[in-house]
């Protein structure tokens, strides 16, 4: 049997499972494709993928899909082909970002590139004439009535079958971590849980031989989970950059656009066009075309043009300035001749990662700029990157404290005195910091506590933005990977599910824009020269 339902622990607050030890399970089983299925979202789809296909194991690319105001009703939406995973990425967004969403209706508007799987009897019911629709059958004791009268139902409709097995965490004495996260997760204790949502002990990962045994008079619905893996085929095409095409004159291409550009600027930087710098700025655009940038440094330069037309103050810096390309453009102001700095440090034909191109902007006006983008470049094409907050010693420790049902006071008389430290530091705190020395963590409920959450270490807690990173794609963002509302949802800000090591794995290439106060001192400070002295302005500096 093929695991179709399986959720990794970046399903925020609802799974323990980390993506290499389901992996190393997998192929422990011997197994040739698992799925990954994280609710609403897929911050961890594109890692799993990855890591996956380094392990020659099959990654089948799907959410579970609620219905909002009831976790019974959802759906398993597994992608046949990549048209399939751009409408999971559709889907996904949409449940994120739509008040009304309503998942029948996505679901009657879908196409037959996704297969559909769920235990629910009334969405099954509205979309039961449609391909690739499953009815789910769940491999759990708490779910034996129920899946009688599926398999009633299904049969009555002729809907085929198919046994899956939620996994929400690896190992059976996995269970109370498990359940801790949901308590952390809902903001209960965890002795108040029994019988909510989440809460089946048999939610572990097992063995298809075991599952076999258990369902040995309904061999369909097992088969059926190969039948579905076998045409599940998605190629991402990872490390194959996709990046918009900037809009040029006329035909000119991009390259003899960014060569005309750098060349003027060549000219100003060094008048007199030494042949070190000549010689320096052919080797460079010859990388960047053949490894093809020239769009990214024409949008990055259009970007900083935008600003200083604006009369904002910005400057590149970082391995940018390693480039004389960057300097002809007026990304950076350092000359990487006259310094001797290597523009292989910033690109190169061997690197695996594209270049990364850092631009400061006063805190006031970075968020103008932002702007800027969203609009140049439309607002389906373009998102912040997400980062992923995960579980510290200090944020474990409080976290599992507080589904003890223990006071704030009581948490913090001892959470003060734990360092800025990896959680799985936790049981020997006291030994490795003196801060900590006072600590006693071998009387209960503190061992308890500190038992748990050492085994929270790492793990995603929630999601933030990235300090400046944005993503431009050359379609709609959607065909890429599902994007939400940030934490502040007023703020309207979108960002990426996946985080800035996954989006690179897609190929798709970050632009950096920072806020750096800096830079917005010094604008009030000639500002304030201006309007006082009356001697100098902006413009002449």
């Amino acid at each position: 049997m093929i695991p179709l339902h399986v959720h990794s622990c970046y399903s925020l607050l609802q799974s323990s499972v980390r993506i290499d030890e389901l992996l190393n399970k997998a192929a422990q089983c011997n197994l040739s494709s698992i799925a990954l299925t994280d609710t609403d979202a897929m911050y961890g789809l594109i890692h799993f993928a990855k890591k996956a296909i380094e392990r020659n194991i099959k990654p089948i690319l799907g959410a579970q899909i609620t219905q909002p105001g009831s976790q019974d009703i959802y759906a398993l939406l597994l992608a046949k082909s990549i048209d399939g995973y751009k409408e999971l990425c559709r889907i996904i967004t949409a449940r994120q970002l739509n008040d009304n969403f309503n998942l029948v209706e996505a679901l009657n508007q879908r196409s037959e590139n996704l297969f559909v799987i769920s235990n629910s009897i009334l969405l099954l019911k509205q979309v039961k004439d449609f391909e690739n629709v499953y009815c789910e059958l769940i491999d759990s004791k708490n779910s034996k009535r129920i899946n009688r009268e599926l398999f009633d139902f299904s049969t009555n409709l002729h809907i085929p079958v198919v046994v899956t097995n939620p996994v929400y965490f690896l190992n059976k004495d996995d269970y109370y971590l498990h359940k801790t996260l949901c308590a952390i997760r809902l903001n209960k204790n965890v002795d108040d849980l029994l019988g909510t949502d989440y809460m089946d002990s048999e939610f572990y990962f097992k063995s298809p031989a075991e599952i076999d045994s258990r369902w040995k008079n309904l061999a369909e619905a097992v088969s059926n989970t190969n039948k579905i893996a076998t045409e599940c085929n998605v190629d991402l095409k990872f490390n194959q950059y996709k990046f918009p095409k900037f809009k040029t004159p006329g035909n000119l291409s991009s390259h003899s656009m960014l060569r005309e550009i750098s060349y003027s600027g060549l000219k100003k930087r060094y008048p007199t066009l030494p042949q070190s710098a000549v010689d320096r700025f052919e080797l460079e655009l010859s990388v960047i075309e053949e490894l093809n940038f020239s769009d990214y440094f024409l949008i990055v330069w259009d970007i900083v043009l935008e600003a200083k037309k604006r009369g904002m103050m910005t400057i590149g810096r970082g391995s940018a300035a390693n480039s004389i390309i960057s300097f002809c453009l007026q990304l950076t102001e350092v000359d990487p001749i006259k310094y001797n700095l290597y523009f292989e440090r910033f690109l190169n034909k061997g690197r695996s990662s594209p270049p990364d191109i850092d631009i400061d902007f006063s805190w006031k006006e970075r968020d103008d700029i932002i702007k800027y983008v969203f609009e140049k470049y439309d607002y389906q094409n373009v998102a912040m990157i997400s980062t992923h907050i995960t579980f510290k010693a200090r944020s474990a420790f409080r976290e599992v404290a507080k589904t003890f049902g223990l006071s704030d006071r009581e948490i913090s008389e001892y959470s003060k005195k734990i360092p800025w430290t990896n959680a799985n530091n936790l049981p020997n705190v006291a030994g490795l910091f003196p801060e900590s020395r006072e600590l006693n963590f071998n009387i209960e409920p503190w061992k308890t506590i500190v038992n748990i959450a050492s085994k929270l270490s790492d793990l995603p807690r929630h999601l933030s933005i990235h300090p400046g990173g944005i993503v431009i794609t050359p379609s709609p963002i959607t065909d890429y990977t599902a994007v939400q509302y940030a934490a502040n949802k007023g703020l309207g800000l979108i960002i990426t599910q996946p985080d800035m090591y996954s989006i690179e794995d897609l190929g798709l290439i970050k632009i950096d824009l920072l806020s750096q106060r800096s830079l917005g001192v010094l604008r009030d400070t000639m500002s304030m020269i201006e309007n006082n002295l009356n001697k100098i302005s902006p413009e002449q500096i």
